[in-house]
């Protein structure tokens, strides 16, 4: 063996040794951080989705002498617009829960009276009579389908409860701390992440980002911005049909909303109230209007925004909303998208060249 050829061998068993150890340290990393892995892609989402108007403040007078004092202004901002209306539900629901306990202590005790409304419905109706006098309007029936509401029963939860509802503070914390970051250090972390994707991919790594970039922005504008919209049409039905906390009602629409189809429960929810207070036709108003307003946002004005950024039939986005829900939970509302529009450039990159012009 020459001394060529030695030299190649121990060249090559070196460049081996590093790629193990540069491996075994990337895998011990991502098992130390995996706790911690949603917050800093919710992070790095949430910096996308507002780096247009974050860009246009940085180029401020305050943002190109404070670089740092912008970044935590907007920051707090941000945290202050998730906090606000989380903080405003759970006031609203502390008050009624008294009275909910109260309730259910009373329906226990003495049973639900079948109500008017009950038999008045066309055709189930007097079976819904009959089955509610027999499971509800007795106190045995009322104690057994009504035990989960059981004070005591939530009281041996609250340790679980209190865990998860920790455990999410904590992730919220470390988002927006991570979120601090990325703006403070914005142009550092995208040249960082422009060579790091030529250096892995060559000239398909800016594609790729762009791509990605712009599915979320998209994804963002489709699912919370028309969700939003949904939840404040909605907010003015409850008001005018007399649906109980119409405005949280609102905000909890909205928030489900963002899931495709998801608002169709808030309708359900709502519609029930009022037919338990005996209001029929404003049961069955929410039911139609809300029908309504779900078809034009989920089948027109949904599939218009994503779409036009994402390059995707829709199909293949709500393909890529709900399987990324199935898998990552919320995250996936944003990462499914993102994830199935850069498969789709790189297929019809594939299938027809690489494109020439930017991806809009």
């Amino acid at each position: 063996m020459t001394a060529k050829q030695e030299a190649e061998n121990r060249s090559r068993r070196s460049n081996v040794i590093k790629l193990a150890v540069v491996l075994g340290l990337a895998a011990l990393g991502l098992w130390m951080i995996a706790g911690f892995i949603h917050a800093l892609i919710w992070a790095g989402i949430i910096a996308i989705a507002i780096d247009p108007l974050y860009e246009k403040f940085e180029h401020g007078k305050l943002g190109a002498r404070h670089r740092t004092t912008l970044a935590a202004l907007v920051t707090l901002t941000i945290a202050l617009v998730l906090l606000v209306p989380i903080v405003i539900g759970i006031s609203e629901a502390a008050l009624d829960a008294s009275a909910v306990i109260a309730w259910v202590e009373h329906a226990e005790q003495n049973g639900i009276p079948v109500p008017a409304w009950a038999s008045q419905i066309p055709v189930v109706g007097h079976n819904l009579a009959a089955w509610w006098q027999t499971n509800l309007a007795t106190p045995e029936g009322a104690q057994f389908r009504l035990h989960q509401f059981d004070p005591a029963y939530w009281l041996a939860q609250s340790r679980v409860i209190g865990a998860g509802v920790l455990h999410r503070v904590v992730i919220f914390a470390f988002t927006i701390i991570a979120l601090f970051f990325l703006l403070r250090d914005r142009d550092s972390v995208v040249n960082q992440c422009r060579t790091a994707g030529e250096r892995l991919l060559g000239s398909t790594s800016e594609r790729i980002l762009r791509q990605t970039v712009l599915s979320v922005r998209g994804t963002i504008d489709g699912l919370v911005l028309v969700g939003f919209g949904e939840g404040a049409v909605m907010a003015i039905v409850y008001v005018a049909l007399g649906v109980p906390h119409p405005l949280l009602m609102g905000a909890i629409t909205a928030v489900a909303a963002i899931i495709p189809f998801g608002a169709a429960v808030m309708f359900a929810i709502a519609a029930g109230t009022l037919l338990v207070q005996g209001a029929v036709v404003g049961a069955l108003l929410v039911i139609v209007f809300g029908l309504i307003v779900l078809g034009i946002a989920d089948h027109f004005i949904r599939p218009a925004m994503i779409g036009s950024a994402t390059k995707l039939p829709f199909l293949w986005v709500l393909i890529g909303i709900l399987g990324g829900v199935e898998t990552f939970g919320l995250l996936g509302l944003f990462v499914g998208p993102a994830t199935m529009a850069v498969l789709f450039m790189l297929w019809r990159e594939f299938v027809q060249g690489p494109q020439t012009k930017p991806i809009a």
